[in-house]
């Protein structure tokens, strides 16, 4: 999903045919008007809002190098935190040989993060890590995540994911009560193509219907969302940076009537 300080910081088409998994319903209602009571003094400044999902909508719940070391011990890993924490930068952040770092389960790419971070080749170990990443335990959404989602849902802005990820991202969603939420899911392992790729981000804006003018898109990474999406004509807002909080992203996609 992308730089390290997607997993550090939290864990990231013109004829481009979405697999039959992937549920995209196509509803093109993104203009309809916001109507009653406080609604009518708020206006859209997007009609679609697109998310990154590690680093910015899904943080990690404990640090990765803490993690490691918990469910390593009886594996007999012996690095230290800190080189935890070093191996997995350089591992990440290490051009990958395939087209795609995660395609599928994304398991052969992960075993080469966790026995770089590591030290440690021992199958069961991996297999251990793996699968607690699977489970949304692991994980949590910022502060408000959830009711901003919900806010913005209910007035008309339609919700996509878009995600460098693998086949694990469905389930974490759904184990943190957000999937349904969200009009779409775009996952790179799903669609075969990773951002900063255009044909990501386009396959989420047919999936919503709405056009790239009328889109932000909010992220971790500078290359992967930012420099991404700009090239696809999507605004861009950099979390942590041009937003600190799902209030700021609210308030800048619902903006109340007179205010520029």
């Amino acid at each position: 999903m992308q730089a390290f300080g997607v997993f550090s910081r939290a864990f990231k088409l013109s004829n481009l045919k979405l697999p039959m998994s992937i549920s995209v319903p196509i509803r093109c209602s993104s203009c309809s008007g916001i109507r009653t009571g406080e609604e009518r003094t708020l206006r859209r400044a997007y009609d679609g809002l697109l998310l990154d999902a590690g680093g910015t909508l899904l943080q990690l719940a404990k640090p990765v190098e803490e993690t490691y070391l918990t469910i390593g011990r009886k594996y007999g890993v012996e690095a230290t935190a800190a080189d935890i924490k070093q191996g997995f930068r350089r591992a990440f952040s290490a051009p990958w040989s395939g087209k795609l770092r995660y395609q599928g389960d994304g398991k052969p790419f992960w075993k080469l993060v966790v026995s770089e971070a590591t030290g440690c080749e021992n199958p069961d170990y991996f297999e251990e890590v793996y699968q607690y990443y699977a489970h949304g335990d692991a994980w949590r959404l910022p502060e408000g995540a959830f009711d901003t989602l919900l806010y913005l849902h209910d007035h008309g802005v339609k919700l996509a994911v878009v995600s460098n990820f693998d086949s694990r991202l469905r389930k974490l969603l759904k184990d943190l009560d957000v999937l349904h939420l969200f009009d779409a899911v775009i996952v790179s392992s799903e669609v075969g193509f990773e951002k900063p790729d255009n044909e990501i981000f386009r396959a989420a804006l047919d999936a919503i219907c709405v056009k790239a003018e009328k889109a932000v898109h909010v992220g971790d990474d500078l290359k992967a969302d930012k420099e991404g999406a700009k090239d696809m004509g999507i605004h861009c807002w950099l979390w942590g940076t041009d937003v600190e909080n799902f209030s700021d992203i609210k308030n800048g996609i619902l903006l109340r009537s007179g205010s520029d």
